[in-house]
């Protein structure tokens, strides 16, 4: 149904496209979400202190499940998968619980792995709950929490510009100066360009940045040129997941947060491409996370969720198909399986992530800032507490790690997580001072908090 003839005025929306054009569209998605997909295991990996090849282990899982979970989004299966044009990828919200889990001595990265298949179980059972706690999460909730998430990975970005943590040349002059050209490379191709450039401005800084480092000696190939071109990703490459309540509980928390967001982007992106989503098919979409998600634990990575900037990029371009994503999928699956480029990823100095991570950590703090302009402060004083008290809560473990220090080991991976603090509190506080909103209501809230994530 959706393959024929491509449509006589190139700029309408489209859900038909030429054979021909389906794979340059599939990678022109592939390459607006690459940056966003490979961060996520490189702050993670390098944040537990793992072995370079280690780190290039966890991209190649994360591109072979990030190819994985779009199929199952995209093409679907019986029951599961919304069947729309969505690339998944993994997400930030559960960056800061893992890192606390995998420093933790009890957990590791196995640790991880269990919290991560209980939360995508989680998910793909509780999809159908999903849509009656939309309430829970109107945009004093959603965009402080997302307010939060930026904020608490600007850390790394900042760190990253400056060398990395543990570097002895850590703030060195050539480390900055290199992250500041990242960073005005990505502002002027967002500045002085349109469409495909600038949506991929990020990924062609980073590549700006490699070669401006490469040419003062701090890109080492090595590993890339001893890396194989083919490799299957095993499962439990790291070992078999061990399971732990609270880790699992945390994830599970985390998950709910995500498939709310989701929602939103499930909604938004209905409108763009002027299909129906109703509650079969939203729950189809959110079991898809749950059931990517899960095997993401299983193949050696994290959580996964639909990516905005994706669905951005369908409005931009008109092209409604879902045979473009699927397209998609399978070129990442493909990326998964060449250790040369996930080496090459490794490879890029923290310095040249550091200027992309300020534009990309920042962004995801700029959209909470930006959803939470929309919250009625002046008519309901009761929001500003919301907002004050959470964002605090949030910011403990950034501005003192040992504040929790003496409660029990088993609470650490939650009181350490200040993205989970934030949402409680978040939760509890917008209970206490406004009550339950309707279900229509916040149904509308969430396609239109999405419409300002993607935009």
């Amino acid at each position: 149904m959706e393959h024929g003839p491509s449509p006589s005025v190139p700029a309408a929306p489209a859900r038909t496209v030429p054979p021909a054009a389906l794979g340059l569209l599939g990678l022109q998605h592939v390459l607006v979400m690459y940056a966003g997909a490979v961060a996520v295991p490189l702050i993670v990996g390098r944040a537990l202190k793992l072995p370079p090849e280690q780190v290039a282990m966890l991209v190649s899982a994360d591109l072979f499940a990030c190819g994985l979970a779009t199929l199952i989004q995209s093409w679907g299966l019986p029951g599961i998968g919304i069947r729309m044009p969505v690339m998944m990828g993994v997400t930030f919200a559960a960056v800061t619980p893992m890192i606390a889990m995998g420093t933790s001595p009890d957990l590791g990265l196995t640790g991880i792995y269990g919290a991560v298949i209980v939360a995508g179980l989680f998910a793909l059972f509780a999809a159908p709950l999903v849509g009656r706690l939309l309430p829970l999460f109107p945009p004093v909730v959603t965009g402080t929490v997302i307010l939060v998430i930026g904020i608490s990975l600007m850390r790394v970005g900042v760190n990253w510009a400056a060398g990395g943590v543990g570097n002895p040349q850590y703030g060195a002059p050539l480390y900055l100066g290199i992250a500041l050209f990242v960073l005005l490379v990505i502002l002027a191709l967002t500045r002085y360009t349109r469409g495909f450039v600038a949506s991929a401005s990020v990924l062609i800084g980073i590549v700006a940045g490699m070669a401006a480092a490469g040419a003062f000696g701090l890109v080492d190939l090595s590993r890339v040129a001893a890396a194989p071109w083919f490799d299957v990703v095993r499962p439990f490459a790291f070992g078999m997941p061990t399971f732990d309540l609270v880790a699992s509980l945390t994830l599970c928390l985390v998950m709910v947060v995500v498939m709310i967001e989701s929602t939103g982007m499930f909604l938004a992106l209905a409108e763009i491409t002027g299909e129906t989503v109703d509650e079969p098919r939203l729950v189809r979409g959110l079991r898809a996370d749950g059931l990517g998600t899960a095997l993401g634990g299983i193949f050696n990575t994290f959580p996964y969720t639909s990516f905005s900037q994706n669905i951005g990029l369908v409005g931009v371009t008109g092209v409604r198909s879902r045979w473009v994503t699927v397209i998609g999928g399978f070129i990442m699956l493909g990326l998964g399986l060449i250790p040369k480029l996930a080496a090459l990823v490794e490879a890029v100095p923290p310095c040249v992530l550091g200027g992309a991570g300020l534009v990309m950590f920042g962004m995801v703090a700029a959209t909470g800032a930006r959803i939470l302009g929309a919250v009625d402060f002046a008519g309901n004083r009761n929001n500003l507490f919301i907002v004050a008290v959470s964002v605090g809560f949030g910011l403990i473990p950034l501005v003192a790690p040992n504040f929790f220090r003496q409660m029990p080991d088993a609470l650490h991976p939650l009181l350490e997580s200040g993205i989970l603090l934030a949402a409680l509190s978040a939760l509890a506080l917008n209970l206490f001072f406004n009550g339950l909103g309707s279900q229509a209501g916040a149904r509308a809230e969430a396609t239109r908090l999405a419409h300002a994530a993607e935009a």
